[in-house]
């Protein structure tokens, strides 16, 4: 009687916990895990701004580029445009960082440092040189006192790229090494005013918010 009276008992518990807790059929919803990422990189159409044919290029200052007539301000815009997100102040403080860094690792022959700051040519063009100091035993040594400024030149949506060239004067001290240390180049105890003409680059579409070091140049 007792074995009958518990197996009566156990057998509403299992009904009234599957009345509560339901069965399960292969339909139910996972429950969405709050960690997880959207790895699908789904864009839009309504959000995709194109790129192409947005504007005339910046005028020839010594840089190639075509000579008509277009304004720093209006290409600033159309990089606006393409890139609701870009602040013309941040983009100045991260040039001047960007600046900072690729000098003084190029100097080092830092590639690790250099390689995502600059585009594939500039890349071959500044390890070629690292290998030919490492090459000829020199030692490079650069170091940035102060930058005085860093002035916007040129901007403008080329293709699906914006790109901006930026002035930059700097007081460095630089100086070239033999092995055994001798000085070959340079006077480390001169303090030198140095102009360099870089050009950066980024798609407005990318998620990488880093722009890339694509061309420089000395003034003419």
């Amino acid at each position: 009687m007792d074995i009958l009276i518990f197996a009566m008992i156990a057998g509403f518990l299992v009904y009234r916990l599957r009345s509560v807790l339901g069965r399960r059929h292969g339909e139910e919803r996972q429950r969405p895990n709050p960690f997880a990422i959207d790895r699908s990189g789904a864009v839009q159409p309504d959000n995709v701004v194109s790129l192409a044919d947005r504007g005339r290029p910046v005028p020839d200052s010594g840089s190639g580029l075509p000579d008509q007539p277009f304004s720093l301000a209006a290409g600033l815009a159309q990089i606006k445009a393409a890139d609701p997100g870009f602040d013309e102040k941040s983009f100045i403080q991260g040039a001047r960082s960007a600046f900072s860094m690729i000098v003084e690792s190029y100097a080092r022959g830092d590639t690790a440092v250099l390689r995502p700051l600059l585009s594939d040519g500039v890349y071959d063009s500044f390890s070629a040189e690292i290998r030919r100091r490492i090459a000829a035993g020199e030692m490079h040594e650069t170091s940035i006192e102060r930058i005085k400024e860093a002035d916007l030149l040129e901007a403008r949506v080329d293709g699906r790229m914006a790109q901006i060239t930026v002035k930059f004067v700097s007081e460095q001290v630089i100086v070239t090494r033999a092995a055994d240390g001798s000085v070959l180049d340079g006077d480390p105890d001169r303090l030198l005013e140095i102009v360099d003409i870089w050009t950066f680059a980024r798609s407005p579409r990318a998620r990488d918010p880093n722009w890339l070091l694509v061309e420089t140049r000395t003034p003419n």
